[in-house]
């Protein structure tokens, strides 16, 4: 499966998803799958992507023991994924520009009769010419359509550029954004805050959208929702927090409490909120960057930037949840937290700093593709 040419894409519905019955499920709810793709970018990932394609291979590996994994690679890096992954880890050839599924794939929707179709988002690699992290971004803006074409699954073309580490829900009509992301004038700037709103709920079947002000500080992608706050379970939510207030971090997630305490979701409830601690302040070394290529195409990676490491980016799997870990004196308590909260899951950590040094973390380069509710 090859997803480089426009011939390729299936044609899109002519409606909405809500129109048609659709919604988009939690990712608590249950997972057919879980999508990612394969890294071999070297202005990204440092040192010809080789620590990347590591890390990547064992967050693959670890949700591998939970559910199905399917994992797109280019046909020249085809031989590379087979040699690092598990055999029963399916490998699907697909072109695209970087390695982030969760951003770049499409967000899947379900209906009451069981059925599962996609929706294909407008991409600009998180901001286009203004602030965007890379051009072209050509590939990336098909792999949607080739995931959903791989399945077989009827997509719905979105009129909206949107990432998909820029919502959570709840599943029971309740989202989760950021004004920093969504609302950035590099993104819909023709779109009013009510026009997204009208966009989100017509696409994913929300109701309640609650807008959280910025993400994590230095997050190069805006403020992604998925870095600073997430839905555990209907009327609760995990917040990246510090207690430390000369932080810049420490303003963001304050203001982010106090949304949440003052909200309700969708179905009236109040929020239970639970602080997860941030790992460090983190930072990329010399070293590390100096194992980059980069020119005038992308976003320049220096020694000594901060990173916006977080223990919420991660991913549940059906009965696991696969967390960040940064070699970091946090790590553990992140375990500790999350097993407290997901008491009928199993917690694994993955080291993934290499993931953070390219941008993101586990969740962003993962897509839990649900199975049909019946």
């Amino acid at each position: 499966m090859n997803n480089q040419t426009e011939s390729n894409m299936s044609t899109p519905l002519a409606s909405v998803p809500r129109q048609d019955g659709f919604f988009m499920p939690a990712e608590f709810a249950p997972h057919d799958k879980c999508w990612m793709l394969w890294p071999e970018r070297e202005d990204t990932w440092r040192l010809q992507a080789g620590p990347a394609q590591k890390a990547f291979a064992n967050v693959a590996k670890a949700i591998n023991r939970f559910e199905p994994v399917a994992v797109c690679a280019s046909s020249r890096q085809l031989e590379k994924a087979r040699s690092l992954l598990p055999a029963d880890i399916h490998i699907i050839e697909m072109e695209s520009d970087d390695a982030w599924m969760r951003d770049v794939g499409p967000t899947f929707i379900v209906n009451r009769q069981g059925e599962i179709r996609g929706i294909d988002w407008e991409f600009n690699a998180w901001g286009g010419l203004d602030g965007g992290l890379y051009y072209p971004w050509e590939r990336d803006n098909l792999v949607a359509s080739g995931v959903l074409e791989s399945e077989n699954l009827k997509r719905y073309k979105a009129p909206l550029i949107l990432e998909g580490g820029s919502i959570h829900v709840d599943g029971e009509g309740t989202l989760l954004t950021t004004e920093e992301c969504l609302l950035n004038q590099n993104r819909n700037p023709d779109l009013s805050k009510a026009d997204i709103e009208t966009l989100l709920q017509e696409h994913l079947g929300v109701e309640k959208i609650i807008w959280l002000g910025r993400g994590c500080y230095e997050d190069e992608t805006d403020g992604h929702v998925d870095n600073l706050c997430c839905f555990s379970k209907p009327g609760e939510v995990i917040l990246t927090w510090t207690d430390d207030p000369s932080d810049p971090q420490y303003e963001i997630s304050q203001n982010a409490y106090d949304t949440l305490r003052n909200a309700v979701d969708a179905r009236g409830r109040s929020f239970v909120i639970h602080k997860l601690q941030q790992p460090g302040p983190l930072y990329m070394t010399e070293e590390e960057s100096r194992g980059l290529k980069s020119d005038d195409t992308s976003l320049p990676r220096e020694g000594g930037e901060r990173l916006a490491g977080s223990y919420v980016n991660f991913y549940l799997a059906n009965g696991g949840v696969v967390v960040p870990q940064f070699n970091d004196p946090r790590d553990l308590n992140a375990l500790e937290t999350l097993g407290r909260i997901f008491p009928d899951r199993q917690v694994v950590g993955v080291q993934s700093r290499e993931i953070l040094l390219g941008g993101g973390n586990i969740h962003c380069i993962t897509q839990q593709q649900p199975k049909g509710i019946v």
